[in-house]
């Protein structure tokens, strides 16, 4: 691989006037140069469009894509990578933004054909947020993808479920996004968009032995009301990347299954009234096909007999 190699920065965005600008000129600004900034506008109702014409004035890498109709969030991040050239994909959500030298620090790890991603540690920040550090797994360096997948397994809060802190190969984000996850409760995870993103690392992981991480904070992700993880308060969003890890372990990791029972068997007691919203009562419900059967019979007992407590008006 030429360190000169096409990188295309992925911008998909919807109302996002008050931010897009700091995000876009966080691509302009980059010290790599061969770029191309592929933004899709999802039917914006406010000034994203008009703030977006403004700056491609400036920068004719900027290629802005308008959809006639709203698409849902995780169509519009396949637009994104379908519009696009490069051979390698930067991800970078419209209310965030990166450092000037993100790719220029991320790019030479692809030399190695057995790496498949490389991410930076993050800093989340917002106006009425405290600044916290995030993706932190200690000092540079080159990690077994296995790794990332049982620490992922198991709940380890330490290691990515967004794209926006990592850079891929295009092919990879082709393959690798999918808009529909299958799933029991007939969830629509293109409309909700929480798991897709994990599964971009889940199966690329799986198929690379390695990946890299870098401990430098090159990734800014902003808190405010109208992203997903304030907007989602009412318990969705760990239930739905639960089942996206159910969906990855069910097809690809079946030995992990044993292991992934037992967080889901955590979630259902500590979430329950969530679940049982989403329709979610017992593992089962996670899977396609029964995968629990490595619970005890007692398991299932108490939690029948906690379902008839409940339909019965009893806490």
């Amino acid at each position: 691989m030429k360190n000169d190699s096409l990188v295309s920065i992925l911008i998909p965005v919807y109302n996002r006037e008050k931010y897009i600008e700091q995000c876009v000129r966080s691509a302009m600004s980059q010290t790599y140069e061969n770029i191309e900034i592929v933004i899709v506008d999802n039917c914006s109702l406010d000034k994203t469009v008009e703030i977006i014409q403004g700056l491609q004035e400036e920068d004719r890498r900027i290629k802005l894509f308008q959809n006639s109709q709203n698409i849902g969030p995780v169509k519009n991040w396949e637009k994104c990578i379908r519009e696009a050239s490069g051979e390698y994909g930067k991800i970078l959500w419209s209310d965030d933004y990166i450092a000037d030298t993100f790719l220029d620090k991320t790019v030479p790890y692809f030399s190695d054909n057995h790496v498949g991603f490389v991410y930076t540690r993050v800093e989340v920040f917002g106006e009425e947020f405290k600044t916290v550090e995030l993706y932190n797994i200690g000092e540079t360096k080159t990690c077994l993808t296995k790794e990332y997948i049982e620490q992922m397994i198991a709940g380890n809060s330490n290691y990515p479920v967004s794209p926006g802190c990592a850079l891929f190969r295009m092919q990879d984000l082709r393959n690798n996004l999918m808009i529909d996850i299958p799933n029991k409760v007939n969830a629509d995870l293109s409309q909700l968009a929480i798991g897709n993103d994990l599964l971009l690392f889940l199966l690329t992981a799986n198929k690379y032995n390695k990946y890299e991480y870098i401990n430098e904070t090159l990734s800014y992700f902003r808190v405010h009301e109208e992203s997903i993880t304030i907007s989602s308060k009412d318990g969705k969003i760990p239930i739905f990347y639960a089942l996206a890890k159910a969906f990855f372990v069910e097809r690809y990791q079946k030995n992990l299954v044993k292991k992934f029972n037992i967080q889901l068997r955590a979630l259902l007691r500590a979430e329950h009234v969530e679940t049982e919203k989403y329709g979610f009562i017992q593992i089962e419900d996670f899977y396609m096909k029964n995968q629990s059967s490595s619970l005890p019979i007692t398991f299932y007992v108490k939690a029948a007999i906690l379902k008839l407590k409940r339909m019965m008006g009893f806490k």
